[in-house]
Parts: C-alpha cells; structure tokens; sequence
C-alpha cells in the first residue's frame, strides 16, 4: 500500500512538472526585447480667442449695488448675444464689504460680476470687445487651441509617432542583425497642449466714454503639440 502511495506522488510530481514545461518555454520565447522611443511635433495655430471682461462698483447700499450690476451685465449679455459665432459665459460674482479705518464698521460694499467671451472668429470677438469696452473693463485675454483643431492635430501626429517608432525599430533589428521584429507593446501619449495663453490686461486699449470703440489687436501665435510613441519590440534573429 505504501509503494502504491509513493508511485502515485511521483507520478502527480512528474506530471505537474510537465505542466509548467509550457509556460517555461513561453517564458523563454521573450529574449532579445528591446525598449524604443519616438517623440514628433508640430505647431498648431492658437484659434480660439477668449476673452474676459467684468464690471466693479461699489456702493453703500447693497441692493442698490447689485441692480446697478446687473443693469450692466444684462445690457452686455444683450450686445453680445446680437453677435453670431461667439460663446457666453457668465463668469464668477463675488460682493464683499469694506470697513473702516479700524478694520470694524462696515461703510459700503463692493461687488465684481465677470462675463467671458469665446469665439474662433477673432474679427467678430475684437469689434464686440473694443464696444463692450465701453461699460466693462478688460480682465484679460487668452488664446487656446479649439478642440476640434486639437483632435485633428492629435490624429496626424499619431499616425506619424507610429510611423517614427516603426522606423527606429526596423534601425534597432538592422543593427542587431535580426531578421524582422514583432512590436511587444506600444504607448501613446500627447502632450503640449497649453492652457489658454494669457495677455496681460494692461496691454489692451479701452475705449473712453465719449470716444469711438476700440477695436484691440490680436496675436494669438502657435503651440507646439507632441506626440511620443513607446513601446517594447522583439528582434527576431536568424
């Protein structure tokens, strides 16, 4: 009866052995690997103008405040809405109370109401913000890559990432001497897409009260946009 115990663990030890045999030599299979990386690039055009414009007025009486507010915005809301391709915001509204000298009396209060402006179409968003200019003050203007820009440039950049990390894997087999090469694995990550440039307030001309709108000039520029490409591939020798 022992015997028969002890034939039957070595035969289950052999057995098990033979089973691993596969996943060993599959294991084995994954020499000569070799890790690669190609990075491509190219300036895309900044073609969304954003800007943001905003009223600030103070006033002792509160509620007195805030209809003189939105007296404003509401007239500027009515501009802008006359005007095709171009994106209302309303942005943030904050009121806050200002004190004394001695930091403990309240003596009037402040209130700032923003409205920001988006448009590809720069022409039609300057002329708007030079007559906005008028009853708002600039709070700066930015510039930024519209999505569907973004996405068609992500698409030509990651064909030709692929088409790089295939050129430097066919250079890496040609070196070792290997006969072809199998891509193991294969990342792709963009980058370089900027937040929206930021042109300082300060910069741009607003028009008086009894002078003509100004209309502000433009200069979006470019973004260089990448696109890298990596992976694992392996040589195939002869």
């Amino acid at each position: 009866m022992n015997t028969l115990r002890r034939s039957a663990a070595l035969l289950a030890l052999s057995a098990g052995t033979l089973a691993c045999l596969p996943a060993l030599a599959a294991d084995e299979l994954h020499y000569n690997q070799i890790s690669l990386r190609a990075e491509v690039s190219q300036e895309v055009a900044r073609d969304l103008m954003i800007v943001t414009l905003y009223t600030e007025e103070q006033n002792t009486d509160p509620a007195k405040l805030a209809a003189d507010i939105s007296t404003t915005m509401n007239k500027a809301l009515g501009q802008a809405r006359q005007v095709k391709d171009i994106t209302l915001r309303q942005g943030s509204r904050n009121s806050f109370p200002i004190y004394d000298a001695k930091g403990q009396k309240i003596t009037g209060w402040r209130e700032r109401a923003e409205l920001r402006l988006e448009s590809s179409n720069f022409a039609a968003l300057s002329k708007l913000t030079g007559e906005l200019l008028t009853d708002l003050k600039m709070g700066g203007m930015d510039f930024a890559i519209a999505t569907p820009t973004r996405k068609a440039s992500e698409d030509a950049l990651l064909k030709e990432a692929v088409g790089a990390f295939k050129a430097r894997a066919q250079l890496a087999t040609d070196a070792l001497g290997g006969k072809g090469y199998k891509i193991v694995n294969l990342n792709l990550n963009s980058n370089g897409y900027p937040q929206p440039y930021l042109r300082a307030p300060m910069m741009m001309k607003a028009a008086g009260m009894d002078a003509a709108p100004v209309t502000p000039e433009v200069e979006a520029g470019t973004s260089k946009v990448s696109m890298t490409a990596d992976g694992s591939i392996e040589v195939l020798m002869p």
